[in-house]
């Protein structure tokens, strides 16, 4: 029962929240309100694979 707990796995680090089911439909509002903008770039190529 102590590994199954949410707060157990909380205190290390294996969740970033926990959060009361009552207030789920708003921390995810809030959560992809803050990724819309988010845009992660494509990394320079450092080596390609040249055609013959």
């Amino acid at each position: 029962s102590e590994l199954m707990h949410p707060y157990y796995a909380a205190e290390r680090g294996l969740v970033d929240d926990v959060i009361d089911p009552a207030d789920t439909r708003q921390v995810l509002i809030g959560s992809l309100a803050m990724l819309r903008g988010k845009h992660a770039g494509l990394p320079s190529r450092k080596h390609g694979n040249q055609p013959q």
